[in-house]
């Protein structure tokens, strides 16, 4: 059913718009909430993702963006028709602004206006690699493919509240839900890549779980009460037959990951191996930590530009 409608949908965040940064020291308590790695936009991944859409993806109906106010990239039309972008103020309550949790943004993305029923969920830090990248998302019978990741979920038990990152805790929750459940584990972690999403299954989902839902949306940072929408929606969809489950061979197909880091010979490799592997999907993880070291961050601004040399459509021909 590659030829059904559905839209595609980015959350994303630039740190160096003024005052970003102040709001966010302003409201922190925690040194784990201040990973430099999810606000920053050093790469300007989200041009060349958006690209990768353009090529890969050029059934989406629309393309929205999701982000606070008043951030729009300063390359993107937004007037352009395919191009809906969406502040948080828009589909959030205002007393649980402003939000630095992206576990809270995404469990909104279903109420999205004007939103198709099916999407394709995008962190800023994801490429479309192939043209075969639907069908890998979208099953014959119009529900969505889950594809899983290589990497199980770490039970509660195992994990410090106090020293543990936010994700990894968050996970933990969601899999002790999915047990009380569906019955017990172990369980993988969704791939961490591109996503197809049912609107009306999340809204369902986030109505029969709406303590759990609030939790995540409540804390301004993640946090180990909530649980990461875009890997909890998913288990649920496929745990109860929503969505179909992927075979594991066809989830490495999808999945083509690379970290990105300041030791250059490194990154170079991994991108090599991307460029070898071609898997359907790319995910760009910034692991630069506190300082990016600008040799690396050259390399992969020119690998980003001759994978996706090709303006968007929605690019502006002279940015602001």
């Amino acid at each position: 059913m590659t030829d059904a409608e559905f839209d595609v949908v980015y959350t994303w965040v630039d740190d160096s718009f003024p005052g970003y940064l102040d709001e966010l020291n302003r409201y922190s308590a925690d040194k784990r909430d201040l990973n430099p790695n999810r606000t920053r936009d050093n790469l300007d991944l989200i041009r060349y993702s958006m690209r990768s859409v353009a090529k890969h993806l050029p059934q989406a109906r629309r393309i929205y963006l999701l982000t606070c106010r008043p951030q729009v990239p300063p390359w993107l039309d937004a007037a352009h028709p395919k191009i809906r972008v969406v502040h948080h103020d828009q589909v959030m309550a205002p007393e649980i602004l402003p939000t630095f949790s992206s576990f809270a943004i995404v469990s909104h993305l279903h109420m999205l206006p004007g939103l198709a029923r099916r999407f394709v969920y995008f962190e800023d830090d994801f490429l479309a690699n192939s043209n075969a990248l639907l069908g890998a998302l979208l099953a014959e019978d119009g529900r969505a493919i889950v594809n899983l990741g290589r990497h199980w979920i770490l039970p509660q038990d195992k994990l410090n509240p106090a020293t543990s990152s936010p994700w990894n805790l968050a996970l933990a929750h969601a899999d002790a839900v999915l047990s009380q459940r569906f019955g017990p584990g172990p369980r993988r972690q969704v791939l961490h890549g591109p996503q197809m999403f049912d609107r009306e299954a999340m809204a369902a989902i986030a109505s029969d779980y709406d303590d759990l839902f609030a939790a995540t949306r409540n804390a301004r940072f993640r946090a180990g009460d909530g649980v990461p929408p875009e890997v909890f929606v998913p288990l649920v969809m496929a745990a109860t037959g929503a969505a179909q489950l992927a075979p594991m061979e066809d989830a490495r197909r999808v999945e083509g990951y690379a970290s990105l880091e300041n030791f250059l010979p490194w990154t170079w490799a991994q991108l090599k191996r991307l460029d070898l592997r071609r898997p359907l999907s790319i995910a760009l993880n910034d692991s630069f930590g506190a300082r990016p070291n600008p040799r690396v961050e050259r390399l992969v601004r020119g690998w980003l530009q001759a994978k996706f040399p090709d303006a968007a459509p929605w690019e502006k021909t002279h940015p602001a």
